[in-house]
């Protein structure tokens, strides 16, 4: 850790000792004392008024939405711009010294003892393609949320930078699964004058394996590419519906609103995938699976808790979706 750095007094010049005292006039003497007084007075008022005056809040909680135990839960942030990327992603990929100039954050690695945290699983609805990242031109909606079906899937944050995107959040993040993409598409300059690898925090809603009622910790990142359609919940009722055809006796089964429904997904396979992720480049980079969720390096159900980014954010929950309906 870096040590505070002492602020510096310095040390007062040298008077020349042949330098003659002026004498002061009574005028400028009672002159000088009033401007001291005056400035006191600005000071102490100054203090009191930042310091000790008591203080109201003039603005509502900052709130989104997420799931925890089978239900819609709110999250309650105490301020913007308090998430933090530790350790920067020079740490694990020290040839991206572009991505670094533009964020500190990534998906892909993380050090899972560095900060004592609560884990969060980032529910990216991956099956909607490149729309996730909340660019009008690869298929977002005007306000910044995903499109599938051509219709737009009211995440709990929209693409970051768009107006739907969450607070407390960044507006980049890296990942190399974005290289790969961007590769498989032949884009080797990056996208919307990103580097390469950069793009906006895709569009996501969030899941805890807590209790509905929970108080302001730090929360670590596991994303989850969520590829089927049919068990994306809705954000306000939680309840999934079958929109693609499936294989499955209950297309819905697993519902992305508790762990064991997310359990159950890592190996659950789907013709629904096959069927929604047709022409995908995400699907097709990873290889078109057909499980119905993908953990970035968390492939068995044991390593579920494991982080798979260096993105930590604090929140407190509470029971019920947002009132807003939308982050705030």
């Amino acid at each position: 850790m870096t040590a505070t750095p002492t602020p510096s007094t310095g040390a007062p010049a040298a008077t020349p000792a042949t330098t003659p005292i002026p004498v002061r006039r009574k005028s400028h003497a009672k002159a000088a004392v009033g401007a001291i007084i005056l400035a006191i007075v600005v000071v102490a008022a100054g203090y009191y008024y930042f310091e000790l005056r008591p203080t109201t809040k003039t603005t509502a909680p900052l709130e989104e939405g997420g799931f925890a135990q089978g239900s819609p839960v709110t999250f309650v942030y105490n301020g913007t711009n308090t998430f933090l990327c530790r350790p920067g992603l020079l740490t694990f990929y020290p040839t991206a010294t572009s991505a670094a100039s533009t964020t500190p954050c990534e998906v892909g690695a993380a050090n899972q003892s560095l900060i004592l945290q609560y884990p969060e699983w980032v529910l990216v609805p991956a099956f909607a393609g490149l729309s996730i990242f909340g660019i009008t031109s690869l298929g977002a909606s005007s306000q910044g949320f995903p499109q599938f079906q051509s219709g737009a899937i009211q995440t709990d944050c929209g693409g970051g930078g768009s107006a739907t995107a969450c607070v407390d959040h960044p507006t980049n993040i890296y990942s190399p699964l974005f290289t790969s993409v961007e590769q498989f598409l032949n884009i080797s300059t990056g996208v919307n004058g990103l580097p390469e690898g950069v793009l906006p925090t895709p569009a996501h809603d969030h899941l805890l394996n807590t209790s509905t009622t929970f108080p302001n910790v730090e929360w670590g990142t596991i994303v989850v590419l969520v590829m089927d359609p049919n068990i994306w919940p809705n954000r306000a009722t939680g309840a999934c519906t079958s929109t693609v055809a499936s294989n499955l006796s209950s297309p819905t089964g697993n519902c992305l609103t508790s762990m064991s429904a997310l359990e159950n997904a890592l190996w659950t396979h789907s013709t629904a995938v096959n069927g929604a992720n047709h022409g995908n480049p995400i699907w097709q980079t990873l290889g078109a699976p057909t499980n119905q969720v993908i953990v970035p390096g968390d492939l068995t159900v044991a390593t579920l808790n494991n982080l798979n980014s260096n993105l930590y954010i604090p929140f407190s929950v509470q029971p019920g979706a947002p009132a807003s309906g939308y982050p705030t």
